[in-house]
């Protein structure tokens, strides 16, 4: 008996040391980003931008190049943690580069693009997409930036990821803003740490400038999260419509706005349920662009390829926020079919009001 209990208190002994040695471990190696970092611009564009001129934006979150259809995913209810080899990562980054490419977009914000990570087999997301897309500047926001994430089992592991902008005009300045963050410790370690990456784009015998945030808001909170990071988002929007700037502000909200009609996918039992934002909360000036017609986003409960897709669980929550100094003439979410990734695309076409 006595053989046994020091058996056991030897494996108590080692757990306690184990865990306490991982907590030391995140602790050193924590993510702690300043409320405000300057962003480098990588690569040259040529391109100019004046009032009169249109504009096509495109937002996209790629989902890391590993949650294509074949994928579901542990925290929306699926089984999967590891979803998807190496060979799968790279044939979603030629599928989703291709995509981007045929949208010959002005603008490029994503979200979820990897540079480092075990989840997407520490493939350089960013300098594959740069490189097929060489006339354009390019910068990185960190959102995501864990040495290693124990949970669950398997562990994910090492997770270096963010948010990437791509413009074929010239960038003076591109600043990485952090956001709050909803988890307390231990939590807040091994979690993201949310921020806007916002670039300035100068226009041509103008004062003013364009301003361009590529954003993902909280996703896993209880609620709070997402309305202290909203609260701030509106507090950048606003300044900078003040100082009379164009704004466009797009990504994956992880809300709906509320004028936005999603009665054709209506909330099954057990579902993620995306936040809402209240359009009202902005003020006037703000224009709030979603596209219904065509889901933003699919659940990661279940694989895609060969699920009863008519009783899928979709979403709405990929768009833009954009200043009324900017006319819309069009908006459409692109049904790639979520082959390469569990978000579909949104096009916007806008011209800057003189």
């Amino acid at each position: 008996m006595k053989k046994i209990l020091k058996i056991l208190c030897g494996i108590l002994l080692f757990v306690i040391v184990a865990f306490g040695g991982l907590l030391a471990f995140l602790s050193l190696t924590e993510y702690k980003p300043e409320a405000k970092t300057e962003l480098t611009l990588n690569g040259t564009a040529a391109g100019s931008l004046k009032a009169g001129d249109s504009l096509r934006v495109l937002a996209w979150n790629i989902g890391y190049g590993a949650l294509g259809d074949n994928a579901d995913f542990f925290m929306d209810g699926g089984k999967m943690v590891n979803t998807a080899n190496k060979g799968r990562v790279q044939e979603n980054m030629s599928g989703l580069l291709a995509d981007i490419q045929a949208q010959d977009a002005d603008l490029i914000l994503l979200q979820e693009c990897d540079i480092n990570s075990a989840r997407s087999h520490h493939i350089n997301e960013m300098t594959y997409l740069a490189e097929g897309l060489p006339d354009m500047v390019h910068t990185f926001a960190n959102n995501f930036k864990v040495a290693f994430l124990p949970y669950p089992i398997p562990p994910i592991g090492k997770v270096d990821s963010g948010l990437v902008t791509f413009s074929a005009y010239p960038v003076s300045q591109a600043e990485r803003q952090s956001l709050p963050i909803p988890f307390k410790w231990p939590i807040r370690m091994a979690n993201l740490k949310r921020c806007l990456a916002v670039h300035r784009i100068p226009l041509e015998n103008s004062e003013k400038e364009l301003v361009l945030i590529n954003l993902h808001l909280e996703a896993y909170d209880d609620g709070e999260g997402k309305v202290a990071q909203t609260k701030m988002l509106r507090e950048v929007l606003q300044a900078e419509a003040d100082a009379g700037n164009y704004v466009i502000a797009g990504g994956d909200f992880n809300q709906t706005f509320d004028d936005i009609d999603i009665s054709r996918y209506p909330l099954q039992e057990g579902m993620w349920a995306p936040g809402i934002i209240q359009d009202e909360d902005f003020g006037t000036g703000w224009q709030f662009c979603m596209d219904a017609e065509i889901p933003t986003c699919r659940s990661l409960d279940k694989p895609y390829k060969d699920a009863d897709l008519e009783h899928f669980q979709y979403y709405v929550i990929d768009g833009f926020i954009v200043s009324d100094n900017i006319k819309i003439d069009s908006l459409r979410t692109l049904d790639m079919g979520f082959t390469a990734a569990d978000h579909n695309p949104v096009l916007m076409e806008a011209v800057l009001v003189e």
